[in-house]
């Protein structure tokens, strides 16, 4: 069996998230290995608009050009609140998780739909709650998936980023409910 690894960098703000992003596509990251996840706007602020077009998703606010801007360079996406934490946006592989999560019903024990994706791919819990928690403080995730190599190279671009917690999860095994979806 194959384990995946993934590096998750917790971000303080969507432009070092955005930047980052930005580097790791220059630095030809396969998009798919990709996921970008955060809330879509501060909750104090009223969301004039939102809705999809194809492929891509508009809405207006603080971050509709970042957000927009990203949709574009992903393959899937998807716009839901979770309790406590409010709207957040997930960008990448891991939104199909999500989705697939939400159609078969495979919520784990106690965590919202992000907390069981990011567990069903093998995140520890602790983890899984500590960036559930950067969320909710408006901060931004980034998590690269791939290879051993491709994960240290991510560590570097990443890094020069200064995020606020960065972190290598290796030799991740799917729990039996993400092998059933997959």
């Amino acid at each position: 069996m194959e384990h995946k690894n993934a590096i998750v960098a917790v971000f303080p703000d969507h432009n070092a998230a955005e930047s980052a992003v930005k580097k790791l596509t220059a630095a030809d990251f396969d998009m798919k290995n990709l996921s970008v996840i955060g809330k879509g706007f501060h909750t104090e602020e009223k969301v004039i608009g939102f809705y999809k077009v194809g492929d891509r998703i508009n809405f207006w606010g603080s971050r509709g050009a970042f957000w927009g801007g990203l949709w574009g360079l992903f393959f899937g996406g998807v716009f839901i609140t979770i309790p406590f934490i409010g709207p957040v946006i997930l960008l990448g592989s891991l939104a199909s998780m999500i989705i697939a999560g939400i159609e078969g019903a495979v919520i784990v024990g106690g965590m919202s739909a992000l907390g069981a994706a990011l567990f069903s791919l093998g995140i520890p819990k602790d983890s899984v709650i500590e960036y559930e928690t950067a969320i909710k403080a408006d901060g931004f995730v980034v998590m690269v998936e791939g290879t051993t190599e491709d994960v240290a190279r991510a560590k570097t671009i990443l890094g020069s980023h200064n995020p606020t917690t960065i972190k290598v999860h290796t030799a991740l095994e799917p729990t039996v409910a993400a092998k059933k979806v997959a």
